[in-house]
């Protein structure tokens, strides 16, 4: 029997991308999804898009996601348009007193910040308070074996995944393992999110300064990790 849930993990928002590279600075939306879920994982609200994003989405790409430029194109939102929209939507829900949860935040909101920007969107990027699993997994559960990628994760705790790089599939998803995080090891974290939120800060960059550590010792002396969270730009 799964334990009751801690009151800032009852209701939260949700947030994933797929795009045309990996790139944060350069690469561009291609499909995003808001959702809000409630306490038993339900969906409450969703909001999805298709966006034109004005340049050709190379094969690599549309092969993770199943986004062909020919698509994007014929049905797309054209990009301004679509990420001013995602933009808001993400500050209604924090202006509601809901968190954001987003699996790997770095990726997605640096993305977002530099949409914003091309654009000359002059919109607030919320950026807390954020949930984000891949960090609070790693800290809480610092031993287990395997992967951490979002498909790894959600089998671990017991999560479907839907089809996996459909961004609604994946924020749902992350939402729900945040979930489940949550209610097996709420007891250790604080109970609020603004503390939680801060604790993120620190556990990323020690966890960045970790993996740089190893990987100068066994692969590159000259690795950098990048420790910034939830937003990395400049």
């Amino acid at each position: 029997m799964q334990r009751p849930l801690p009151l800032w993990a009852s209701q939260i928002a949700v947030f994933d991308t797929e795009t045309t590279g990996i790139d944060t600075e350069t690469s561009r939306i291609v499909s995003a999804t808001v959702a809000l879920i409630g306490d038993q994982g339900e969906v409450l609200e969703r909001y999805d898009w298709l966006l034109d994003p004005g340049v050709e989405i190379p094969d690599a790409a549309a092969r993770v996601h199943g986004i062909t430029t020919a698509i994007a194109r014929t049905s797309g939102t054209n990009a301004a348009v679509g990420v001013a929209q995602i933009a808001a939507r993400l500050a209604e829900m924090v202006d509601r007193g809901f968190p954001v949860v987003i699996y790997n935040a770095p990726y997605d909101l640096s993305l977002l910040a530099a949409e914003l920007q091309r654009h000359e969107i002059n919109a607030a990027l919320p950026t807390a308070p954020v949930l984000d699993p891949l960090i609070i997994d790693k800290q809480v559960d610092k031993y287990r074996r395997g992967k951490r990628t979002l498909e790894a994760t959600a089998a671990h705790y017991g999560v479907e995944l839907g089809t996996a790089h459909d961004a609604g599939d994946d924020a749902i998803a992350s939402g729900r393992v945040m979930q489940r995080i949550a209610a097996k090891f709420g007891d250790t974290m604080a109970d609020d999110l603004d503390t939680i939120h801060a604790a993120q800060v620190k556990w990323a960059a020690d966890q960045a300064e970790s993996f740089q550590d190893y990987m100068r010792k066994n692969r590159d002396p000259n690795f950098t990790a990048d420790g910034r969270w939830p937003i990395r730009r400049g």
